[in-house]
């Protein structure tokens, strides 16, 4: 591994995220209940078994790294996807809108809501346990949001970006990110994040307010 992100998954759960990991020190994976991610220290056989041993028959979990996946006999695909992944690491425009708000455990409910509605990407309601997440509600429903997911040294991963189909058009998403952007680079670390490379126009939106591949 060249770059503490080529293996975000392993590199955030072997450091700042230790608290949400089962596993050893050839195969990790978050609590189930809070994001379907695991990853190998490396490409040998042991870690590979080790990875089997950590996913429960029936149940599936997502890897993601820059190099090949390579999984062991007692694993299969069920699917694969190219991503990008894109950093902020020059000042972004900072935004200020007293509409956005930070969503708390009781706001669980309607952030599951939208993320079932919207699709952002692997979501559950115990997504705050992992970073903080802002929203904007209007008349009374959660609008749109966004925050903050994996973490490794120096770096934080913006995800959950998504709008209510009912409020799109609006710059919400635009908005969210840059609001929770700057709170990562507030702390000294660089923002970062992950798309479909096949998905041209989030890859656009997140390039127009300073992220590069």
């Amino acid at each position: 591994m060249s770059h503490v992100l080529d293996r975000p998954i392993w590199s955030a759960l072997a450091t700042r995220h230790q608290a949400f990991a089962q596993g050893d020190s050839l195969a990790k994976r978050y609590l189930s209940s809070i994001v379907p991610f695991a990853a190998t220290a490396a490409h040998d056989v042991e870690s590979q078994q080790a990875l089997s041993r950590l996913i429960p028959p029936l149940e599936s979990t997502i890897l993601v790294q820059a190099d090949a996946i390579v999984l062991p006999a007692e694993l299969s695909a069920i699917s694969t996807a190219c991503l990008v992944q894109m950093t902020a690491e020059q000042p972004l425009p900072i935004v200020s809108d007293e509409g956005v708000q930070r969503l708390t455990r009781n706001d669980a409910a309607d952030m599951l809501a939208l993320a079932s509605v919207t699709k952002p990407g692997p979501f559950t309601a115990e997504a705050l346990s992992l970073g903080d997440f802002w929203g904007v509600k209007i008349d009374g429903r959660l609008a749109a949001m966004a925050g903050e997911r994996m973490k490794q040294p120096g770096y934080a991963e913006l995800s959950g970006v998504c709008s209510h189909p009912d409020f799109r058009g609006r710059g919400l998403g635009r908005l969210l990110s840059l609001f929770v952007a700057n709170q990562i680079m507030a702390r000294g670390e660089v923002p970062y994040l992950h798309a479909y490379a096949t998905n041209a126009a989030a890859i656009r939106l997140y390039e127009s307010i300073g992220f590069r591949l």
